[in-house]
């Protein structure tokens, strides 16, 4: 399938998951960053002809980042009338939850709890327009190495993009023609200050996950598998304990 093709039919999916719900979603709430996953998820959203909500929710964001959503939220209300964009700056929120959790510090814990507290401001704009939250990982992260934040951009209704690798979904965003800057960017998940990278978290390339999670031979597959079980917790079904009969 072309990459346009696959823009169309995750598009349609969408529409029809929403269309087959019991009650039936009003609207479609999307989180964007500036990356290529939330430009495109946000983009098949607005296909759909639903009302699509988008929001940019900076917390200590580079600026860089915050200008390339704030640009790709502009290109969507230009090209899709059934948009609706906001900037919620959370800042403030934060930093009263930092304070308040002063005793409990951990920078992994404050940086996971950015993305819990978009999270939360996504469903809340969600339960206010009748609408349910799309999700916008890749299968790299969701499936493969379990790169995202459990109950944070982890916590989602609905995962339009999960099938497809970072590859495709750059192919994909070509396709509708997402702004090149966005495109060109390099994918971070905006949870630190310094601004570190995906790749340089993850110590590999995407196309080079890519191919050890698909490949049992790669030279890399020892890494990725080290990554993955790391974060395997995220990825399957919350342990129960069975009382036997």
């Amino acid at each position: 399938m072309k990459p346009l093709e696959k823009a169309q039919f995750i598009s349609n999916w969408i529409k029809d998951y929403v269309e087959k719900m019991p009650s039936k979603a009003q609207s479609l709430v999307v989180g964007i960053s500036g990356g290529i996953d939330s430009s495109v998820s946000s983009t098949l959203s607005a296909m759909t002809g639903i009302k699509t909500i988008v929001l940019s929710m900076p917390i200590k964001q580079k600026s860089s980042q915050h200008d390339l959503s704030l640009r790709h939220q502009g290109w969507l209300v230009k090209n899709f009338n059934n948009v609706e964009a906001h900037m919620l700056n959370l800042d403030k929120l934060f930093e009263t939850f930092e304070e308040t959790l002063s005793n409990f510090d951990s920078k992994l814990g404050m940086a996971n709890s950015r993305a819990r507290i978009r999270m939360t401001t996504l469903y809340q704009v969600a339960a206010a327009n009748k609408g349910i939250v799309v999700g916008t990982g890749n299968k790299v992260e969701d499936f493969g190495v379990g790169f995202y934040t459990k109950y944070g951009d982890g916590g989602v209704d609905i995962s339009p993009i999960a099938d497809c690798n970072k590859s495709e979904v750059w192919e994909i965003g070509k396709s509708i023609n997402i702004l090149q800057e966005i495109i060109d960017a390099t994918p971070t998940d905006g949870l630190w200050d310094d601004g570190r990278t995906d790749e340089g978290q993850l110590g590999l390339k995407y196309a080079e996950l890519e191919e050890a999670m698909n490949n049992v031979n790669s030279i890399n597959r020892e890494k990725y598998e080290k990554i993955r079980k790391m974060n395997l917790h995220k990825m399957e079904p919350i342990p129960v304990c069975k009382i036997p009969n």
